[in-house]
């Protein structure tokens, strides 16, 4: 019998894993492109690539019918969202600083919130909005001037893919209501490669065979990586697994030191530091008003 400890450790340990696939992954994009490939080969190997690990996942683990969907319209939508967002992370990673491009992905979350109270209807107290104005105001002193290594142009499309991914979160959240998440995995990564496969003739590229192993790492490790993030739900709430998502930081600091011989300046990591706070505050608000709610309703009737 598994023990309730034993399922934290193990859901903790995926969602590191899955930290260290998709860090492995960013550095690779960016290596890659630094050889010439374009983002939109990028796109089309990393889904190409990632397509049999996923789809032997779905076998061996949910099953097949685990993909079944009524509400294809649904994942179109998301698909066209999360393709833009992950070919803008891709120009993201070209135009910036590994640590620089991570850490203007993580307002992500900060645009979520927003979305959440727009979209959703969602309730957000004032301390939630408070932390995500300490967040942006980490944005902005990442994107000081002076403060980045990278281009404008870099900055400008970070923030854009950051707005998307906090899209592509907000219609994870709509499907998850009827749909299963390996539906999710598969039909956005076959949508991807149906659409990419119509472009590749205009962006096709031969390679030499040092770059074709960076595609399949890219490949490898991105599937990887949505395979670990999405086991590690089913042993451990998000709550105890989002803080170990910053640790993508210190992976983005070491590999951007040791591939590229750069350091994030001091703007950079006070920046991060805020950013960093505002969405671990955000996790914790969300933790304890959730347990608030479960702890009203349970409580007996006098």
């Amino acid at each position: 019998m598994t023990r309730p400890n034993e399922h934290l450790v193990r859901g903790v340990g995926l969602r590191i894993g899955a930290v260290v696939t998709f860090s492995c992954m960013t550095a690779a994009v960016k290596l890659a492109s630094e050889r010439g490939v374009t983002p939109a080969e990028l796109l089309f190997y990393r889904n190409l690539f990632s397509l049999p690990l996923i789809s032997a996942w779905i076998i061996a683990v949910p099953g097949i019918r685990a993909i079944r969907t009524t509400r294809p319209l649904a994942h179109l939508t998301r698909s066209m969202i999360g393709m833009t967002s992950m070919m803008l992370v891709f120009v993201t990673l070209k135009l910036l600083p590994l640590a620089e491009a991570t850490t203007i992905g993580f307002s992500a979350p900060l645009f979520a919130t927003i979305l959440s109270a727009l979209v959703l209807s969602e309730h957000v107290g004032w301390h939630r909005w408070l932390a995500v104005a300490l967040g942006f105001a980490g944005v902005l002193i990442v994107m000081h001037p002076g403060a980045m290594q990278g281009s404008t142009l870099g900055i400008e499309v970070a923030i854009v893919s950051a707005f998307l991914v906090a899209c592509v979160n907000i219609t994870l959240r709509q499907l998850g209501a009827t749909e299963q998440i390996a539906a999710t995995v598969f039909w956005f990564n076959v949508t991807t490669l149906a659409v990419m496969s119509l472009a590749m003739p205009f962006f096709f590229q031969t390679h030499n065979a040092a770059v074709w192993g960076l595609l399949l790492l890219i490949g490898i490790t991105g599937g990887a990586a949505q395979i670990f993030n999405t086991a590690s739900v089913r042993y451990a709430p998000l709550a105890v697994l989002a803080p170990f998502d910053y640790l993508q930081l210190i992976f983005a600091v070491a590999f951007g030191y040791f591939l590229w011989g750069s350091s994030p300046g001091y703007a950079t990591l006070g920046g991060a530091a805020l950013i960093v706070g505002s969405g671990l505050y955000t996790i914790y608000r969300e933790h304890r008003l959730r347990h608030r709610a479960i702890a009203t309703v349970e409580q007996p009737i006098s």
